[in-house]
Protein backbone atom coordinates (compact mmCIF):
# COMPACT_ATOMS: atom_id res chain seq x y z
CA UNK A 1 0.00 0.00 0.00
CA UNK A 2 1.16 3.57 -0.55
CA UNK A 3 2.24 5.14 2.76
CA UNK A 4 -0.70 7.59 2.92
CA UNK A 5 -3.23 4.71 2.64
CA UNK A 6 -1.43 2.29 4.96
CA UNK A 7 -2.88 3.42 8.36
CA UNK A 8 -6.48 3.29 7.10
CA UNK A 9 -5.93 -0.06 5.33
CA UNK A 10 -4.27 -1.56 8.40
CA UNK A 11 -7.11 -0.32 10.62
CA UNK A 12 -9.76 -1.77 8.29
CA UNK A 13 -7.93 -5.10 8.05
CA UNK A 14 -7.52 -5.25 11.83
CA UNK A 15 -11.25 -4.59 12.27
CA UNK A 16 -12.27 -7.28 9.78
CA UNK A 17 -9.92 -9.90 11.23
CA UNK A 18 -10.97 -9.03 14.77
CA UNK A 19 -14.66 -9.39 13.91
CA UNK A 20 -14.08 -12.72 12.14
CA UNK A 21 -12.02 -14.23 14.96
CA UNK A 22 -14.21 -12.96 17.79
CA UNK A 23 -17.28 -14.45 16.09
CA UNK A 24 -15.63 -17.90 16.34
CA UNK A 25 -14.50 -17.97 19.98
CA UNK A 26 -16.19 -17.56 23.33
CA UNK A 27 -13.71 -15.00 24.69
CA UNK A 28 -12.51 -11.60 23.51
CA UNK A 29 -9.43 -11.63 21.26
CA UNK A 30 -7.42 -8.43 20.92
CA UNK A 31 -5.64 -8.01 17.58
CA UNK A 32 -2.25 -6.26 17.68
CA UNK A 33 0.12 -5.39 14.86
CA UNK A 34 3.59 -6.87 15.21
CA UNK A 35 6.54 -5.10 13.66
CA UNK A 36 8.91 -8.03 13.31
CA UNK A 37 6.97 -11.26 13.18
CA UNK A 38 8.07 -14.81 12.59
CA UNK A 39 9.44 -14.02 9.12
CA UNK A 40 10.17 -10.32 9.78
CA UNK A 41 7.05 -8.93 8.14
CA UNK A 42 4.14 -6.96 9.55
CA UNK A 43 1.54 -9.26 11.04
CA UNK A 44 -1.57 -9.22 13.11
CA UNK A 45 -1.23 -11.14 16.32
CA UNK A 46 -4.29 -12.46 18.14
CA UNK A 47 -3.91 -11.96 21.88
CA UNK A 48 -6.30 -13.84 24.09
CA UNK A 49 -7.02 -12.37 27.51
CA UNK A 50 -4.65 -13.34 30.29
CA UNK A 51 -5.76 -16.42 32.15
CA UNK A 52 -4.36 -18.36 35.06
CA UNK A 53 -2.20 -21.34 34.15
CA UNK A 54 -4.19 -23.57 36.50
CA UNK A 55 -7.77 -24.18 35.36
CA UNK A 56 -10.50 -26.30 36.85
CA UNK A 57 -11.73 -29.22 34.75
CA UNK A 58 -15.37 -28.50 33.83
CA UNK A 59 -16.57 -32.01 34.71
CA UNK A 60 -14.28 -33.37 37.42
CA UNK A 61 -13.43 -30.09 39.12
CA UNK A 62 -9.76 -31.15 39.28
CA UNK A 63 -7.06 -28.50 38.81
CA UNK A 64 -4.96 -28.75 35.63
CA UNK A 65 -2.07 -26.81 34.14
CA UNK A 66 -3.48 -25.59 30.83
CA UNK A 67 -0.83 -24.05 28.61
CA UNK A 68 -0.03 -24.05 24.90
CA UNK A 69 3.43 -22.48 25.15
CA UNK A 70 5.24 -25.62 24.03
CA UNK A 71 3.05 -26.03 20.94
CA UNK A 72 2.67 -22.42 19.83
CA UNK A 73 5.90 -20.61 20.73
CA UNK A 74 7.55 -19.09 17.64
CA UNK A 75 10.96 -19.57 19.24
CA UNK A 76 10.41 -23.27 19.98
CA UNK A 77 8.95 -23.81 16.49
CA UNK A 78 12.06 -22.21 14.94
CA UNK A 79 14.22 -24.52 17.07
CA UNK A 80 12.30 -27.55 15.73
CA UNK A 81 12.69 -26.25 12.16
CA UNK A 82 16.45 -26.21 12.64
CA UNK A 83 16.32 -29.88 13.68
CA UNK A 84 13.76 -31.28 11.21
CA UNK A 85 14.02 -28.78 8.32
CA UNK A 86 11.90 -25.68 7.69
CA UNK A 87 10.21 -27.30 4.68
CA UNK A 88 8.37 -29.63 7.08
CA UNK A 89 6.61 -26.64 8.70
CA UNK A 90 5.44 -24.67 5.67
CA UNK A 91 1.68 -25.24 5.72
CA UNK A 92 -1.34 -25.80 7.91
CA UNK A 93 -1.32 -25.18 11.64
CA UNK A 94 2.47 -25.33 11.69
CA UNK A 95 2.58 -22.07 9.77
CA UNK A 96 -0.23 -20.09 11.38
CA UNK A 97 -0.54 -21.44 14.92
CA UNK A 98 2.55 -19.84 16.44
CA UNK A 99 3.20 -16.64 18.28
CA UNK A 100 5.36 -14.82 20.74
CA UNK A 101 4.68 -15.91 24.32
CA UNK A 102 3.86 -13.66 27.26
CA UNK A 103 3.35 -13.96 30.99
CA UNK A 104 0.03 -12.81 32.45
CA UNK A 105 1.49 -9.32 33.03
CA UNK A 106 2.32 -9.05 29.28
CA UNK A 107 6.05 -9.48 29.91
CA UNK A 108 7.71 -11.59 27.23
CA UNK A 109 8.69 -15.13 28.25
CA UNK A 110 12.47 -15.31 27.90
CA UNK A 111 14.19 -17.78 25.58
CA UNK A 112 15.75 -19.43 28.63
CA UNK A 113 12.32 -20.00 30.24
CA UNK A 114 10.90 -21.30 26.94
CA UNK A 115 13.82 -23.71 26.62
CA UNK A 116 13.26 -24.89 30.20
CA UNK A 117 9.53 -25.48 29.52
CA UNK A 118 10.49 -27.40 26.38
CA UNK A 119 12.99 -29.52 28.31
CA UNK A 120 10.46 -30.38 31.03
CA UNK A 121 7.78 -31.11 28.44
CA UNK A 122 10.00 -33.36 26.32
CA UNK A 123 11.05 -35.36 29.40
CA UNK A 124 7.37 -36.26 29.85
CA UNK A 125 6.38 -36.98 26.24
CA UNK A 126 4.75 -40.31 25.48
CA UNK A 127 4.91 -41.02 21.76
CA UNK A 128 2.00 -42.89 20.15
CA UNK A 129 2.86 -44.59 16.87
CA UNK A 130 -0.16 -44.29 14.60
CA UNK A 131 -0.99 -45.90 11.30
CA UNK A 132 -3.35 -44.84 8.55
CA UNK A 133 -6.94 -44.77 9.75
CA UNK A 134 -6.10 -44.37 13.45
CA UNK A 135 -8.15 -41.86 15.46
CA UNK A 136 -7.18 -40.27 18.75
CA UNK A 137 -9.59 -38.56 21.16
CA UNK A 138 -8.05 -36.38 23.85
CA UNK A 139 -9.34 -34.36 26.75
CA UNK A 140 -7.69 -30.94 26.31
CA UNK A 141 -7.80 -30.34 30.04
CA UNK A 142 -5.99 -33.54 30.97
CA UNK A 143 -3.58 -34.10 28.11
CA UNK A 144 -1.18 -31.75 26.40
CA UNK A 145 -0.86 -33.13 22.90
CA UNK A 146 0.75 -32.51 19.57
CA UNK A 147 2.41 -34.30 16.74
CA UNK A 148 5.89 -34.82 15.45
CA UNK A 149 6.86 -34.24 11.83
CA UNK A 150 5.77 -36.94 9.41
CA UNK A 151 5.31 -37.62 5.72
CA UNK A 152 1.77 -37.69 4.36
CA UNK A 153 -1.48 -35.85 4.83
CA UNK A 154 -2.83 -34.91 8.23
CA UNK A 155 -6.56 -34.79 8.79
CA UNK A 156 -7.36 -32.85 11.92
CA UNK A 157 -10.79 -32.39 13.42
CA UNK A 158 -11.63 -30.48 16.58
CA UNK A 159 -14.88 -30.67 18.47
CA UNK A 160 -16.01 -29.24 21.77
CA UNK A 161 -18.64 -31.41 23.35
CA UNK A 162 -21.15 -29.56 25.47
CA UNK A 163 -24.77 -30.21 26.15
CA UNK A 164 -24.67 -33.94 25.43
CA UNK A 165 -27.27 -36.32 26.79
CA UNK A 166 -26.21 -37.33 30.29
CA UNK A 167 -23.80 -34.39 30.81
CA UNK A 168 -25.40 -33.23 34.07
CA UNK A 169 -25.47 -36.78 35.47
CA UNK A 170 -21.79 -37.24 34.58
CA UNK A 171 -20.85 -33.99 36.31
CA UNK A 172 -22.85 -34.93 39.41
CA UNK A 173 -21.22 -38.38 39.54
CA UNK A 174 -17.74 -36.86 39.16
CA UNK A 175 -18.49 -34.39 41.95
CA UNK A 176 -19.74 -37.21 44.23
CA UNK A 177 -16.59 -39.24 43.51
CA UNK A 178 -14.41 -36.24 44.33
CA UNK A 179 -16.25 -35.62 47.59
CA UNK A 180 -16.03 -39.31 48.53
CA UNK A 181 -12.27 -39.31 47.86
CA UNK A 182 -11.80 -36.26 50.08
CA UNK A 183 -13.84 -37.76 52.96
Amino acid sequence: FPEFVRPAAMGALKGLVSAAINAKVDFSVDMQWGEAGYDNTKMLQARAPSQPPILVHPVTGEPHWFCNVHSHSSKLRKDRESIYGAERFEDGASQINKSDMYYGDDGAISDEDLEHMDEVTMKNVQFVKMTEGDVVLLDNYKCMHGRNVFDGTRKHGVAWFEGWTGEEEMKAKAQQSKQAAMA
